[in-house]
Formats: C-alpha cells, sequence, structure tokens
C-alpha cells in the first residue's frame, strides 16, 4: 500500500507541489488570487485519483502500441496512447513514453476549466504543460544535460505561439533512452507530442554497436520496463567529433521529418557539450544560445 499522495504549497508561497509514486509536478498559475487558488484547488482534486486510474490499464500502456490495438479507456491513457500512436508502424513505442507529458497536461486542463487565468505551467519532472492568455509569455531553460542541470539557451514563448508544451528526453534523464543523446528538447502544440517526439528522436540521437556505448536490457535494471529487453544506454565514452556529429546527424533526420509532417514546433539535440537545433526559419519562439557549440539544422 502506497503513501496517500502529496499535496503541497512550496516554501515560496506561488508554486503547488503535487506528489505521487512516480509523478511528481511542480505547478505554478498567475492571475486574479481567486482564480489561481480555484485553479489549485481543481489540480488538487484530479492529481488523487491519476495514478489509480493509469495503473488500471498498465499492461496495456506498457504495451507495443499498434494502430489496430485494443485502445486504453481512461482520459489520460487515451492521450498518451494518440501521442505516440503517429510512430507505432514505424518502431516499437508504447504509450509510457508520452505518460509525464500527457499527466501534465490532463492537471493543467482541470485548471484551466474553472479559473480564468493569465498564465500556468505543470511541469512534471521536465515534461511541461503551457497555459498562456492574450499577450502573456513565458523564457524558459534549455538544459543539455538533465542529471546535471547546466542551462544553454533560452526560449521564449508567446500566447501568439502554437507552443503549449515541452519536453526533454535523453539517456542521462530519468527515464530509459535508447540512444547516446544527452538531452533532446522538444517543442509541441501539446505536452503530450512534445514527449512522445523527444523520446523518438533521442532514440535517433545513436551510434549503433559503439564500443563505447555500454548498453543494458531495460529489464535487467527495472523488471518492469514497458521496454523488456532492448538495451538502454547506461554509458557513453568521449566521442571524436565526426562521432558526435554522425550521431546528431542521424537525430536531426528524425527531427526534420518530424517537423514536416507537423508533429513537432522545434528541437535542440546535444550530445558531450555539442548542440543541433532544428526550428522554423523565422519561427516566432526561437532559441537564444550562449556562446558554445551550437549548430543549427
Amino acid at each position: 500500500m502506497r503513501e496517500p499522495a502529496l499535496i503541497r504549497m512550496l516554501p515560496d508561497g506561488r508554486r503547488l507541489h503535487l506528489h505521487d509514486g512516480p509523478i511528481d509536478l511542480i505547478i505554478e498559475a498567475n492571475g486574479e488570487p481567486r482564480a489561481v487558488s480555484a485553479a489549485y484547488e481543481a489540480a488538487a482534486r484530479r492529481f488523487v485519483s491519476i495514478l489509480d486510474e493509469l495503473c488500471e490499464e498498465l499492461p496495456l500502456l506498457r504495451s507495443h502500441a499498434r494502430k489496430n490495438a485494443k485502445r486504453p479507456r481512461g482520459a489520460v491513457a487515451e492521450r498518451m496512447f494518440a501521442a505516440v500512436e503517429p510512430y507505432c508502424e514505424q518502431t516499437f513505442i508504447t504509450p509510457m513514453a508520452a505518460v509525464a507529458g500527457s499527466v501534465a497536461e490532463a492537471i493543467l486542463e482541470s485548471m484551466t476549466v474553472p479559473a480564468t487565468l493569465e498564465r500556468a505551467y505543470v511541469n512534471n519532472g521536465g515534461d511541461i504543460a503551457i497555459h498562456l492568455a492574450d499577450s502573456h509569455r513565458y523564457k524558459i531553460g534549455i538544459v543539455e544535460r538533465p542529471d546535471r542541470p547546466s542551462l544553454f539557451g533560452f526560449l521564449e514563448i508567446s500566447a501568439a505561439d502554437s507552443i503549449r508544451g515541452i519536453a526533454t528526453s535523453g539517456w542521462r534523464g530519468r527515464s530509459f533512452s535508447l540512444g547516446i543523446a544527452d538531452a533532446v528538447t522538444v517543442l509541441a502544440d501539446s505536452a503530450s507530442a512534445a514527449d512522445a517526439a523527444a523520446t523518438v528522436i533521442g532514440n535517433a540521437v545513436n551510434l549503433p554497436d559503439h564500443p563505447g556505448v555500454t548498453r543494458i536490457p531495460a529489464r535487467e535494471i527495472s523488471a518492469d520496463s514497458d521496454l523488456g529487453d532492448l538495451p538502454v544506454t547506461r554509458g557513453v565514452e568521449p566521442l571524436s567529433c565526426s562521432e558526435m556529429f554522425a550521431a546528431l546527424d542521424s537525430g536531426v533526420r528524425v527531427a526534420e521529418a518530424l517537423r514536416a509532417q507537423g508533429l513537432i514546433h522545434s528541437s535542440a539535440l546535444c550530445i558531450q557539450g555539442h548542440t543541433r537545433v532544428v526550428s522554423p526559419s523565422h519561427a516566432p519562439a526561437s532559441i537564444e544560445s550562449s556562446p558554445r557549440s551550437l549548430l543549427h539544422g
């Protein structure tokens, strides 16, 4: 029997912290005080049932997603399935690839129904759902390593942009990756879409069979992993520039294809201090980089 969900305001008095099992959310809303209070109360009410809902369909959510397979029933689970469905015929992927973004998205949606907010975000371990009204905006830092956050650039998102989701994946993050990217950050129309795409692009940043990459079957690390016996990355030795560029090129090709299909807005791919950015020309929301190795794809 697990501990009851934790619901508390953080010491700054502005942000709400929700924690239940593997789900850990930081939430902030801006607007009239009554609206913010209503939004936080709605988030807390919705949060307490989400993990149980997902656990009810966990075997299905850990299974390879297929277009003609049985679809999940729950609202969050269905959101997860819809996010990974565009990839299920080309690669192995399960709805769990979009779980963090989908949970963030569902909580944010519950907040904006009863309250008129200027802006709000729900951050689920780096996968972020965003709400922006009128002329409001957010400035968001982009990290090159999720395990040792260090900002290499910034992104400004306004209400006029279509971007409402940000997600980061990579072998150094909290989830498993088949690739060798330190971090792949994706901007998309929703957090669930960004989450799924970050997983796919992160897997594509790869050097198959490279002797300097340590891989272990996912099941040996976590017995109930949805990746089963697939080899996930656990270590990457220093790579030459040509090797890094080859791995990044592989990921960029996938990111460009997803952008052409309208599945993502843009992406930043990072490996061992080198970064490639895939974004539309003259994009309203663009990454402002600090001086470092930043290559635009």
